[in-house]
């Protein structure tokens, strides 16, 4: 696993989703696809000369449970690896796994989405010496392991730099601590000693840290060990076939389902005030929330109850980064009627109708596309607009919030009636009608990008522009198969660069987010010299502060270097790891950003923020915050500007033209000649 699994997404899809062979750990059954075998069978071993034991550590198996949501995307092409632990003996977050010592074995899924592994050991392995006996004298030391889980993204099925460098936090047969630089605190190691006379840490000294100067050591015995970090002291052994759990680590779902509706909220609660980063900058008053909430939680006599409870408490924290899973009864309840209308307000404040869906109230009152809506309920439609509460909120800024108003304005409670006054296109008649709510979710589901790209469409693609002088690709997600998306960003750019296109444009308008780790290499093929962009923080549970972690996010460059005009389109589907990236392509003015508006602002690590709750409810926070080399806080609350802000006119709003994308194919015009 990478050094930090650090996830930056919107769940708006998984809420909308609620509203519309195995090998099983028994050698010789047939493996899932993608095992180029039928039968595993372990193979007689010559024994070496440095250890005739039969106990001798051969193969290592195990299983890798997982409860965080992210988890998935990482199963394109997953292994285990036998992981050199050099990075972390030396501390080195930049320690690079050297081809010659990946020994990898294959993961096996089964139809319960149950992961299990299996892991044959080279008779001498390739790994890292390092000498940890601490008796003042040089020598040749041992090689130290890991069991890590990893992915294929980049590349060959081993890795590379991009893919991960120092040491694994999650995911691994060691356990490390978040709080302490991720120093090892347990777990299993597999140790290779080329010979009897190597020493061995058997405790982790007064320091409480691993492989320093006042660990006790004894004697390891050749070949291969597993020293148990468990136990104390150390416990160091032998046994052909290892069974081994990998560790998830910070990541982990905080699961409080097993709790009551109380003891589970105060113990969110509890987490949430301490961890959120924004505490300062959105104005929460935890203490005060929690007089509002927990009386409601006390009384809550049901999941629905509940569900509302947490809904409240979800409101009071504009962060679109705070989610809860949606109660479709409750969704149904309060938003489920609609017109059959679409709405969009144009930067000169009219507000028309975009979409007018066939047999629906709106359509049979007789309004049209293009109808400018002029009064709702008695009230300027503006004014209207700005009483909507939105109800999937929050949101982490002014512009996200208003548009999610607008969207909302014809959400009501089924049967509910309003009373418009309209006037259609090349009309100068203004009509004034009552409508009532039907149970309708297609004019919702139209405001939602990603769910209006067809089900088939790649999550990159690229198409020519302008006589082939401009080349677009539009990024969907940065959080979907991570070995697909790299190899589609790998031929599209290969492509471009063959042709010598001289300009690009990169459309980034409907990216919900995903992995910064993926944005940032993306990022990386547009520059020539490594690029330092901001530093995270976390709270710290020991300390009670919020710490910086070790090394800030870079862009480092890539195998590809694309030197041509660059434009970004962006707007306010653009989210969180998303933003990232567009940021990072902001540096030394790299690119020319392009949109009606900033994007969405939403910009907290939640990784470590998933919790599961009594009904069967999910809830996130962030847990992370970005800020720039200068100190200032990176994005949230404020999106990343357009240097090209474009005027949403009635043309653009009914899709007649795009004007985003033609500004940006202008002003690369105007670079390139």
């Amino acid at each position: 696993m990478k050094i930090k699994v650090t996830l930056i997404i919107t769940s708006v899809s998984l809420i909308l989703a609620m509203l519309a062979c195995q090998l099983n750990g028994v050698l010789g059954e047939e493996p899932t696809p993608g095992a180029t075998a039928t039968e595993i069978r372990i193979p007689p071993r010559s024994l070496t000369p440095q250890s005739d034991n039969p106990d001798e550590p051969v193969l290592i198996r195990g299983e890798i449970p997982y409860t965080s949501p992210f988890f998935l995307n990482l199963l394109a092409e997953p292994f285990v690896m036998l992981e050199d632990q050099a990075g972390f003996v030396q501390r080195n977050r930049e320690f690079q796994f050297a081809l010659s010592s990946q020994t990898i074995g294959p993961v096996i899924r089964d139809e319960q989405d149950r992961l299990t592994f299996i892991l044959s050991l080279p008779v001498v392995p390739l790994g890292t010496y390092v000498d940890v006996d601490n008796d003042g004298e040089s020598d040749q030391g041992v090689q130290v392991f890991a069991i890590a889980f990893w992915s294929n993204t980049w590349g060959d099925p081993f890795l590379e730099r991009r893919d991960g460098t120092g040491w694994s936090t999650a995911y691994a047969s060691t356990i490390t601590d978040p709080d302490n630089h991720d120093e090892i605190i347990g777990g299993t190691l597999v140790v290779w000693a080329p010979d009897e006379h190597q020493g061995f840490p058997v405790g982790f000294g007064e320091d409480g840290r691993l492989f320093t100067a006042d660990d006790p050591t004894e004697t390891i015995a050749a070949g291969y060990s597993l020293v148990d970090l468990d136990e104390t002291p150390f416990r160091i052994y032998k046994t052909a076939q290892p069974e081994l759990t990998l560790y998830e680590g910070d990541i982990a779902l905080n699961d409080f389902s097993h709790l009551s509706y109380k003891d589970a909220f105060l113990a969110l609660f509890e987490k949430v005030a301490v961890e959120y980063p924004f505490t300062k900058e959105k104005g929460i008053d935890w203490q005060e929330l929690k007089s509002e909430i927990l009386p409601m939680v006390e009384e809550s006599r049901n999941d629905s109850d509940f569900y509302h409870a947490l809904y409240t408490f979800a409101q009071r924290i504009p962060d679109t980064h705070v989610n809860l899973s949606l109660n479709a009864d409750d969704f149904y309840t309060k938003a489920g009627g609609g017109f059959g209308l679409v709405l969009a307000e144009l930067s000169d404040g009219r507000v028309v109708a975009t979409q007018v869906l066939e047999g629906m109230p709106a359509h049979q009152a007789g309004m049209r596309v293009g109808a400018e809506i002029l009064t709702w309920n008695d009230k300027p439609v503006g004014e209207a607009i700005s009483q909507v509460v939105p109800y999937l909120g929050p949101y982490s800024t002014s512009h996200t919030l208003r548009l999610a108003q607008v969207d909302f304005l014809g959400r009501v409670p089924p049967n509910s009636e309003v009373t418009i006054r309209f006037r259609n296109p090349g009309s100068s008649q203004i009509t004034q009608t009552k409508l009532r709510a039907i149970v309708e979710y297609d004019s919702f589901f139209k405001t939602i990008p990603s769910l209006n790209q067809d089900e088939l469409d790649l999550p990159i693609e690229g198409y020519t522009l302008e006589d082939s002088r401009i080349a677009y690709i539009r990024i969907s997600t940065f959080s979907d198969d991570y070995h697909l998306l790299a190899r589609l960003w790998d031929h599209y750019l290969q492509g471009i660069l063959d042709a010598e296109i001289p300009a690009l444009i990169l459309d980034l308008r409907s990216n919900g987010g995903g992995s910064v780790g993926m944005a940032m290499d993306f990022a990386g093929y547009f520059f020539e010299q490594e690029q330092t962009l901001y530093t995270s923080y976390y709270f710290n549970a020991k300390s009670h502060l919020f710490e910086e972690v070790d090394t800030p996010t870079k862009v480092k460059p890539g195998p590809m270097l694309y030197e041509g005009a660059l434009a970004v389109l962006i707007g306010p589907h653009c989210v969180s790891a998303c933003e990232g990236f567009v940021y990072a392509l902001r540096q030394n003015e790299r690119a020319i950003l392009v949109g009606h508006y900033p994007t969405a602002g939403a910009f907290g690590e939640v990784g470590r923020g998933q919790y599961k709750l009594p009904g069967d409810f999910d809830m996130q926070f962030p847990t992370g915050r970005s800020e720039t080399l200068g100190g200032e806080l990176l994005i949230e609350g404020t999106g990343v500007v357009p240097q090209i802000q474009v005027p949403v006119t009635l043309e653009s709003a009914l899709g007649e033209i795009d004007a985003v994308l033609q500004a940006a194919i202008e002003a690369l015009l105007e670079v390139i000649g």
